[in-house]
């Protein structure tokens, strides 16, 4: 089984309306240790990518076109540090996906490739209450999935699990980077609203993976 540009397209059909449903509770998260606007900025980027896609007239023919396409809207439609941030996930997922489709060690790859473009971005590294409190453990338990012979589906499922897990752990920490910082022990008792609007982007990918026709 791999996955093709039905399921990226499906890929980020799921991830906005996941986005639009939790864009209050992102929202929430982000007042209380943030600038109060990440839900709003994410539901944004995610409906501009959706109108995007939807008017093409001709249907993307590889993943790396949709995630490009994702990265550039992202990237100028969403304000704050989460459209630098996730459009440069994008697109550095969208540079080890340029072919038709990908088995479980391409799944890796991108997921890989978005951790590096978060970290390179945002000069973050586990455990300072951010996005990448997700990512890494993703991207860890893709590689053990994939090095174990599990198909792309089941290389993704664990890469959304481990990533809900990060984001969860987030909870107790008290940041030491970004906005959040700012409150020092304050910041500690809230999730991190990056690390969670991951955990909804993985979960997508796993239902179109699960959906996809």
């Amino acid at each position: 089984m791999t996955l093709d540009v039905t399921w990226a397209l499906l890929w980020v059909r799921l991830t906005a309306e996941s986005v639009r449903a939790a864009k209050d509770e992102l929202t929430e998260l982000d007042r209380v240790i943030g600038d109060g606007d990440h839900g709003e900025n994410l539901d944004r980027g995610f409906t501009a990518v959706s109108a995007k896609l939807g008017a093409l007239e001709e249907q993307p023919a590889r993943i790396d076109e949709v995630l490009k396409i994702v990265a550039t809207t992202l990237m100028s439609k969403v304000g704050g540090a989460s459209g630098p941030l996730y459009g440069t996930a994008f697109l550095r997922a969208a540079k080890v996906t340029g072919i038709p489709e990908l088995d479980s060690q391409g799944v890796v790859a991108l997921l890989e490739a978005a951790l590096e473009g978060i970290t390179a971005r945002g000069h973050a590294e586990a455990g300072q209450k951010t996005m990448v409190d997700a990512w890494q453990p993703a991207v860890d338990a893709a590689e053990a999935a994939a090095g174990a012979g599990d198909d792309p589906e089941r290389v993704l499922a664990a890469a959304a699990r481990a990533a809900a897990d990060g984001a969860r752990s987030t909870t107790p920490m008290v940041a030491t980077k970004g906005r959040a910082s700012y409150l020092g022990e304050r910041s500690a008792g809230h999730e991190d609203p990056g690390a969670a609007s991951t955990r909804l982007i993985l979960d997508a990918a796993v239902r179109a993976a699960e959906e996809r026709g």
